[in-house]
């Protein structure tokens, strides 16, 4: 049970090759309060070519000099498994003890009251179980609500419980036709505003490999819901053209939180936010397509 007395949730934090992204989002970490009682695990990805061993040992120098939390664990593979199944067995290998987890990658700079925003909201809807999961990034969007509930799932800065991750499908095949049979195409799409599907199709062809996409299908397809911030609690720091799966872009810059926000009076998904984020994701689409042809930065 997750509750004031018991021990705040352990912190999955995904690294590879970027000790300087790492340094700052650790460094973030021990700004909140609760880190000193808090356990963190280290998950240490390979070097995929040689030219990644320099920063791969760095980073593993890094993590061996942490000090500040409660316990540190570090776990290294052997040989590059990627991001993916990194993420999806080292989240699974946790929750097969604790009840619940926060996941974060190694260039997501907090707010110092992310821990306190995380535990609290997986304390609230630990019981809850039309709530999947717990958010600390938000869109860069104007007058959201202070904090709202979407269907589905997602990857900047999350949490969930034991509960929530049995929801997760790594057959990226059976999402499609479960998907399909449920006719939730367009929803998974924010009404065909962000390709979601063609990344999900993408995936199950081997063009990508992302878990990500496949966590938010999972919860999308049982109906469930993850509770977001209005103002992020999450800067992603990698949007600089240094991440395997990232380019360089201003575009995902939040609008960051200055208190914890008050959580919803009511469990359910709000019309307000989707239709907000609908119109982000086609404003977006729109930079993007001016950007590539270098008419707006």
């Amino acid at each position: 049970m997750l509750d004031k007395e018991s021990a705040y949730a352990p912190i999955a934090l995904f690294c590879f090759n970027r000790p300087d992204h790492l340094k700052r989002t650790v460094e973030a970490l021990l700004k909140n309060p609760e880190a000193s009682g808090t356990a963190i695990h280290f998950f240490s990805d390979a070097a995929a070519r040689p030219r990644d061993q320099v920063k791969v040992d760095a980073v593993r120098a890094f993590i061996r000099s942490v000090s500040g939390f409660k316990e540190i664990h570090i776990h290294e593979a052997a040989t590059n498994i990627g991001l993916s199944q990194s993420v999806i067995s080292g989240v699974s290998s946790i929750l097969e003890k604790e009840p619940g987890i926060i996941v974060l990658e190694d260039d997501m700079e907090c707010q110092p009251f992310f821990l306190r925003y995380m535990n609290e909201a997986l304390a609230k809807y630990e019981f809850e179980e039309r709530v999947v999961s717990i958010h600390a990034y938000s869109y860069p969007i104007p007058d959201l609500p202070d904090s709202f509930f979407l269907k589905g799932a997602d990857c900047w800065g999350w949490a969930t419980w034991k509960r929530g991750w049995e929801l997760f499908e790594e057959d990226g095949n059976l999402l499609l036709e479960q998907v399909k049979k449920q006719k939730l195409q367009k929803r998974l799409d924010f009404s065909y505003s962000y390709p979601y599907l063609r990344m999900l199709k993408r995936q199950i062809r081997g063009e990508n490999q992302s878990w990500a996409v496949r966590w938010y299908a999972s919860a999308l397809i049982k109906d469930k819901l993850t509770l977001y911030p209005g103002r992020s609690l999450i800067r992603n720091i990698g949007n600089d053209s240094t991440g395997t799966h990232s380019r360089e872009t201003a575009l995902f810059d939040p609008i960051l939180a200055d208190t914890i926000p008050e959580f919803p009076f009511t469990v359910e998904e709000s019309p307000i936010a989707y239709k907000a984020f609908v119109k982000f994701f086609r404003r977006l689409k729109i930079r993007m397509i001016l950007k590539k042809f270098g008419l707006k930065k």
